[in-house]
């Protein structure tokens, strides 16, 4: 889409969802590359600690940070539709709201710091060494949370627009830059820890400026300075009850997730283990998948936003092919290479063992996940959030009987088949309220 903000609906082909999708799967690959040199150059120190540090704080402050995800999903839907109903001043509007918003949150996050990093160290306690230089690290990061939080919006905002060659360029831009400040703060200034994290303060920084260059053309509608339309009452309630559903299904989500590794440390740390690897195997299928997801996300909430309803349904075939597609190359790519990605990942006999006795179930994963993730694309375009939040609930719901009837039974081969049982409840759930989205889009 073009920089007229509110361009007319256009016809639903293959080539719009792959122009869409191809830059978030590219954007995807480097996140993996930035972690692995933030340990490599901290790595070169010859400590323990420093790595541990920096790992820790990573963790710390990446898990603070996805509370904020639903800005990127909220953001996506309500802003695809004000474009699909040609409504140039609220796309604008909406960009001012979700800055404000990320600005605002992370300056709360440095307000409150010394109080969250206490909670996370008291749920994840570590060394003396490791958690002073993990604070030292989070000391300096935490002051790029405003710039971290509202690149969220901006990237709901560009997916929505179906800009998402420019998402690519602000997330390699973002990436190149703490790559370079890495090897030259750590490796050529020795500044060790405090050496990533200064990279990362001022990449991240970096990028909200790349963001907001990008986003100009809202800058030129007068509508994004509009208090009276910024601070729209009606608006402003949508926007938290959206926001508010996504937080709670995604909360709940994440429980389903750490529940998994908690319940796996009660079959010993070889299984355990085991089942860490595996589950990269199904972050390498989210991170695959998300470009279709989100292509879904922006058609879907522009056909909504012009009560398009045949290109609605179309929308979402489309995207949801594509993603079949990926899906069954990943579960072909788990079978024929999984053994190997095992031993690259885990150099350890009994580990590489128990995670080759569990593999099937990740080949299964990606078929199994496919219309809970494509389907969430689709909600999430419509803004149908209560639709996500209760099927969620139920789906939580039937994951806790599944994890109470089948672990007990046939232990850690019980507990993945009640997390890919909780995959098949939501999309079944959101596929059976499908039809009351389209309802809704007529």
């Amino acid at each position: 889409m073009t920089d007229t903000l509110a361009d007319p609906p256009r016809e639903v082909t293959h080539g719009r969802v792959l122009k869409i999708a191809i830059p978030i799967v590219i954007a995807n690959a480097t996140v993996p590359i930035l972690g692995a040199v933030d340990t490599g150059v901290v790595g070169q120190i010859g400590l323990a600690a420093p790595i541990g540090a920096v790992g820790i704080g990573a963790i710390i402050l990446s898990g603070i940070y996805w509370i904020f995800g639903f800005l990127r999903m909220g953001t996506t839907g309500l802003a695809a539709q004000a474009a699909g109903q040609g409504n140039r001043a609220e796309v604008a509007a909406l960009l001012t709201r979700v800055l404000m918003i990320g600005l605002g949150a992370g300056a709360l996050m440095i307000v409150f710091q010394a109080a969250l990093f206490w909670a996370a160290f008291e749920v994840a306690p570590a060394s003396d060494e490791v958690e002073r230089l993990a604070r030292s690290y989070m000391q300096i990061r935490i002051w790029s949370a405003p710039a971290a939080i509202a690149i969220y919006g901006i990237s709901g905002w560009l997916i929505a627009l179906e800009r998402t060659r420019a998402l690519l360029v602000m997330q390699v831009w973002m990436n190149l830059l703490n790559i370079v400040l890495d090897l030259w703060f750590v490796l050529g200034l020795g500044w060790g820890v405090d050496g990533v994290a200064f990279a990362t303060f001022l990449a991240e920084w970096s990028g909200l400026a790349v963001g907001l260059w990008l986003c100009r053309a809202a800058f030129r509608v007068p509508a994004w300075r509009d208090w009276a339309r910024v601070f729209d009452r009606a608006k402003l309630t949508n926007m938290t009850r959206v926001n508010s559903d996504i937080l709670i299904r995604s909360l709940l989500l994440q429980a389903i997730f750490m529940s998994f590794l908690f319940l796996a440390a009660d079959f010993g740390d070889v299984v355990l283990a085991a089942n860490q690897v595996l589950l990269q195997f199904l972050q390498i299928t989210a991170y695959a998948l998300d470009g279709f997801a989100f292509a879904a996300e922006a058609m879907v909430g522009q056909a909504m936003g012009a009560r398009a309803v045949q290109t609605l349904r179309r929308s979402a075939i489309l995207t949801s092919v594509w993603g079949l597609l990926s899906c069954a190359v990943m579960s072909l790519a788990f079978w024929v290479a999984g053994p190997a990605l095992i031993d690259l990942m885990a150099d350890v006999p009994p580990v590489q063992a128990a995670a080759r006795d569990y593999l099937p179930w990740m080949i299964a994963a990606p078929l199994v996940g496919l219309a809970a993730w494509m389907l969430d694309g689709v909600f999430i375009g419509a803004t149908r959030t209560a639709d996500m939040r209760n099927m969620m609930v139920v789906s939580a719901l039937v994951y806790v009987a599944a994890v109470l009837v089948l672990v007990p039974w046939i232990g850690n081969h019980g507990l993945w088949a009640a997390l890919l049982i909780s995959f098949v409840a939501r999309g079944v759930t959101l596929a059976l309220r499908y039809p009351a989205l389209e309802r809704a889009a007529a």
